[in-house]
C-alpha cells in the first residue's frame, strides 16, 4: 500500500464532466450532481484504511453540507479485478449499509480519475456553482486512524465558505491516502 499526498488546489480549474453509472442503477452527470451552492467530488473506495478512518465523518459532513446547498458525489476508480472489495456489487452493499446521502459512481475506465488528476483515496475536490475548483484538501487531520473528536473540520469549513462566497480558503492542507489502484497497462508483445 502506497500512501500519497495529492497536490493542493489549482483555483478556478473547471470540473471535468462525467457520465457514470451509480450504485442505484442510474447514470449520473456532473450537472446532475451540482447543488445550488456547489459540489463536492470525492474519490473513495471500499477497502482503503484512510477512507475507513473517516467514513463516518464523510457521511456527517456531506449530510450537513446539504443544508448549505452543497451536494456531494463519490467516485470509485480502483481496478476491481485486483481489488475485488471495490467491485460494483460491493459498492452497492456499502452504499446501502451506510445509506449514502450522495450518488456513489463507478469509473470503470479510470478516465474520470485521470481527468480530475485524482491520485489517492480519499481525494476531495470542492467546486463552486460555476464548476470552478475552490478546494483540494483534506477532510481533517485523520490518517489511517480517526483524528480525535473536536479536530478541525477542514473540508466542511472550506465548503461552507464556498457555499457562502463562491470561493475556497487560500490556505489548504492536502489530503493523504492510498494510491488509486490503476489497471495494469496491456503489455505489448
Amino acid at each position: 500500500m502506497v500512501s500519497l499526498n495529492p497536490p493542493v488546489c489549482d483555483f478556478g480549474v473547471k470540473a471535468p464532466n462525467f457520465k457514470l453509472l451509480g450504485v442505484d442503477g442510474k447514470t449520473w452527470t456532473l450537472q446532475d450532481c451540482m447543488g445550488r451552492n456547489g459540489l463536492l467530488v470525492m474519490f473513495i473506495c471500499n477497502h482503503c484504511p484512510y477512507v475507513k478512518a473517516v467514513h463516518g465523518r464523510i457521511l456527517r459532513d456531506t449530510l450537513e453540507l446539504k443544508g448549505y446547498g452543497i451536494e456531494s458525489v463519490a467516485i470509485m476508480s480502483n481496478d476491481m479485478v485486483n481489488y475485488p472489495a471495490d467491485s460494483y456489487e460491493n459498492m452497492q452493499l456499502i452504499a446501502a449499509e451506510y445509506n449514502y446521502p450522495f450518488p456513489y459512481l463507478i469509473d470503470e475506465t479510470q478516465e474520470i480519475a485521470k481527468a480530475y488528476g485524482a491520485v489517492c483515496t480519499p481525494d476531495f475536490f470542492g467546486y463552486n456553482t460555476d464548476f470552478e475548483l475552490q478546494y483540494r484538501g483534506r477532510l481533517d487531520a485523520s490518517r489511517k486512524d480517526t483524528a480525535p473528536d473536536g479536530t478541525r473540520r477542514d473540508l466542511f469549513e472550506a465548503m461552507k465558505l464556498v457555499a457562502h462566497s463562491g470561493n475556497g480558503p487560500q490556505d489548504q492542507l492536502s489530503s493523504i491516502g492510498c494510491s488509486i489502484k490503476w489497471k495494469e497497462e496491456a503489455v505489448e508483445a
